[in-house]
């Protein structure tokens, strides 16, 4: 379905260590949800350009008894009103509750969230941007026909993965691109769009 597929410019995000402050404990209340600096002007400005944003996230705190549906909705809550004083949305947020040994399909690196997402919006992924913090976020995504990056922040931090370490993990998923931030992966896709922006529509302007 080709003509859906260019109706709607979409991005796939990851939660935690991409848009707010990853935490070796989870992140399980809304007062422990900080946006990382930069990360939600970087969602208003792809939004700005013309791209949908939505997230997939793994939330096993559920599964693991560490905070309820009602205190994931509260943080969610606070990010979308974090974003909307810049000027930005997220259409949607799809989450796995579940732990490892549920052994379901949407939990990432499985890629049952990105058909979901695909689903919801009647899109295929195929080229779909995906952004995370590590090599499960990737895995999930290009199984669902995603275009890999990886941003520098969260668990692929410098203080947390050398570029030894970064480089082991992009040749796990062939086609990554690797951003300093969010911020940096949403210029550097405004950037290729508008490179790849026919002569003729811009003239047209």
């Amino acid at each position: 379905m080709p003509s859906t597929q260019h109706a709607m410019k979409l991005v796939i995000l990851d939660r935690d260590g991409t848009i707010n402050e990853d935490r070796d404990d989870y992140v399980k209340s809304p007062e422990e949800w900080q946006p990382i600096p930069g990360a939600l002007e970087a969602i208003a400005r792809l939004n700005h350009n013309g791209w949908h944003t939505v997230v997939a996230t793994n939330q096993s705190g559920i599964g693991r008894g560490l905070f309820d549906m009602a205190t994931l909705n509260a943080m969610h809550l606070k990010m979308h009103q974090l974003l909307a004083v810049h000027g930005g949305r997220i259409d949607a947020v799809f989450f796995c509750p579940h732990v490892t040994e549920d052994r379901c399909d949407c939990r990432k690196p499985q890629p049952g969230l990105f058909h979901q997402i695909g689903e919801r919006f009647g899109l295929e992924l195929d080229a779909v941007p995906v952004v995370g913090d590590t090599l499960r976020d990737l895995q999930a995504g290009v199984s669902a026909g995603c275009e890999p990056h990886l941003v520098r922040t969260g668990k692929a931090a410098p203080d947390r993965m050398n570029d030894a370490q970064i480089a082991e993990l992009v040749a796990q998923v062939p086609g990554t691109r690797v951003h300093a931030t969010l911020d940096d992966f949403a210029e550097w896709l405004v950037a290729r769009e508008r490179a790849q922006k026919p002569a003729s529509a811009r003239s047209d302007e």
